[in-house]
C-alpha cells in the first residue's frame, strides 16, 4: 500500500471561536522533502487559526524537528497530527519505531543531534508515548505567555 500526502482539517473554525478547536492530520511516506510541505501545510493552518509571531515559527520549528526525526528514524509511514485550542496547540508524529525518542548530547562538530533540545526549549511540553512510537510537543497559546 502507498499512501499519499493527504490533509484534511478537522473543524473549519477559528480555535479562538466559541472556545472550540481546530486541527488536521497528514500520513505520508518518508521522504525528507516532505518536511517543507508539512511545514508549510502547518504555517498556512496557524495563519488561519490567527497564532501570533514569533510563537508560530517557534511552532514549525518544532514541528520540523519532528518530522525530520519521523522521516530519518521511524518504520514505515509518517503520521502528522496538529491539534489547536484556544489555549494549546499539540502536534504528534506517529513514526512507528517502538524506540523512543530522547535528547541526547551533541558534540560541537556534529552535524545533527539537537532537534529534541530546540522541541524541550521552545516547546511548553515535550514527551513519547508509551509505545514509543509517538513523539508530541505542546505550546501554550494563553494571552501574555511567551
Amino acid at each position: 500500500m502507498t499512501l499519499t500526502t493527504a490533509a484534511a482539517p478537522a473543524a473549519a473554525v477559528s480555535p479562538n471561536a466559541a472556545g472550540g478547536g481546530a486541527g488536521f492530520a497528514v500520513a505520508f511516506e518518508p521522504v525528507k522533502a516532505r518536511v517543507a510541505g508539512m511545514r508549510k501545510i502547518t504555517k498556512a493552518h496557524l495563519r488561519l487559526w490567527h497564532v501570533p509571531e514569533p510563537r508560530a515559527e517557534n511552532i514549525l520549528l518544532a514541528l520540523s524537528e519532528l518530522v525530520t526525526n519521523g522521516v530519518v528514524h521511524g518504520h514505515g509511514a509518517v503520521a502528522l497530527i496538529v491539534r489547536c485550542t484556544a489555549d494549546r496547540l499539540r502536534i504528534e508524529v506517529t513514526d512507528g519505531n517502538p524506540t523512543p525518542a530522547r535528547l541526547r548530547y551533541a558534540d560541537d562538530g556534529d552535524v545533527s543531534g539537537r532537534g529534541l533540545f530546540l522541541v524541550a526549549y521552545f516547546a511548553t511540553e515535550w514527551g513519547v508515548s508509551n509505545d514509543g512510537m509517538t513523539t508530541w510537543c505542546e505550546f501554550d497559546l494563553a494571552e501574555g505567555r511567551p
